[in-house]
């Protein structure tokens, strides 16, 4: 896996950005998100954007591990890639399933979905991120967060 990791703080003008194809392992996924944390910190992006784009890749890689590949070898590895500007961060998370209808996911807080499993981290990935969509049958799933205004 490549580690684009910035080590000073970046030009307004020259975006970050990286591509890992990481296994489901602790140690990758963790890399992965180290290094768009660490682009997205060397912005200057507030703790809150930090906070809510660890939570979108964790949902979003754990999801592509856990229902995308569900049925695949242990070490099928999906891919990352991402790329940071001073305004907005993209990210997008392809895995190597069969894919899915995003529409067809349960709503998690109607009633008779509240005991279930699953649906939380479409939801919370939602909630966090600016934009989101699928693409290649749900194989794929992109994500911008775009920097709020001074004091929003």
């Amino acid at each position: 896996m490549a580690n684009p990791s910035p080590s000073k703080i970046p030009s307004p003008d020259s975006p970050v950005s990286g591509t890992f194809n990481p296994a489901n392992k602790r140690a990758d996924i963790d890399t992965v998100e180290k290094a768009v944390l660490d682009a997205v910190a060397a912005f200057g992006y507030p703790d809150a954007s930090r906070f809510a784009m660890r939570i979108a890749l964790e949902e979003s890689m754990v999801n592509a591990f856990l229902h995308g590949h569900r049925g695949l070898p242990e070490d099928t590895t999906i891919e990352v890639k991402f790329q940071v500007t001073k305004d907005d961060v993209t990210v997008q998370i392809t895995d190597q399933g069969p894919g899915f209808n995003p529409t067809s996911v349960p709503n998690p807080t109607d009633d008779e979905n509240l005991e279930l499993p699953s649906g939380r981290g479409l939801m919370l990935i939602q909630a966090y991120m600016s934009e989101v969509r699928h693409e290649l049958d749900g194989r794929r799933i992109v994500m911008v967060y775009k920097r709020p205004s001074e004091g929003g």
